[in-house]
């Protein structure tokens, strides 16, 4: 379990350091993750309206920062490139997401070509009735994504990886909470770089510690 906890530990802050740099970013990640835990309680009561949030709002929010805001040049705080951060990315890199959002955005097709997404739905008799049926397609895609690319963590590296990587997604909207809950402010005083992303985080602590590099 400690081996497990530290390597969790691991990729929340490899996750922080080399891809949340920027504010508007974090800002973001702060909005997704509010929007993911309304996910969680509606899964429990409306699982078509909790893939709905999660993939409209939470989902879009949080990869737009990556995208659009996120610098892609030379980490200097990491002595890093950016196709280095992409080639040792535990996840979902941006190449992947790409792929990943591609299949999100088309699959709402498959209900044209077939109307009962094999033999799963009966024809949808109304728009809200379509409607519901994407989200419920999305929610399978969503937990797809999360047991494919574990797998694939289980083979190319080990079971501990991939367990460890899946526990991250799963609990990221609650750290994400913690860790820029403060950044919508920095960014409204005009900060658009977080100058402190050297600083480790401690998850017992809730303190930031020096820079280990």
């Amino acid at each position: 379990m400690a081996g497990f906890l530290e390597t969790l530990r691991t990729q929340r802050w490899d996750d922080h350091r080399y891809y949340h740099h920027s504010r508007i970013n974090q800002s973001l990640h702060f909005v997704s993750a509010l929007s993911f835990l309304f996910s969680y309680v509606m899964l429990f009561k409306d699982p078509a309206v909790s893939a709905l949030a999660g993939w409209l709002v939470a989902m879009t929010t949080r990869q737009t920062g990556h995208f659009f805001f996120e610098p892609k040049g030379y980490d200097q705080v990491n002595d890093a490139s950016h196709e280095y951060k992409e080639e040792i990315k535990v996840g979902y890199n941006l190449q992947r997401k790409v792929v990943l959002l591609t299949i999100w955005a088309l699959s709402p097709l498959s209900l044209y070509f077939n109307p009962t997404f094999f033999g799963l739905f009966a024809p949808a008799g109304s728009k809200t009735e379509l409607i519901r049926q994407i989200g419920l397609i999305w929610l399978g895609l969503g937990v797809s994504g999360v047991v494919f690319r574990s797998v694939q963590l289980f083979l190319i590296k080990d079971v501990q990886t991939g367990l460890v990587w899946a526990t991250k997604i799963l609990t990221d909207p609650f750290h994400d909470i913690k860790l820029y809950h403060k950044a919508p402010l920095a960014l409204l005083r005009g900060e658009l770089i977080d100058p402190g992303i050297g600083d480790q985080w401690d998850d017992e602590t809730a303190e930031e510690l020096p820079r280990t590099s």
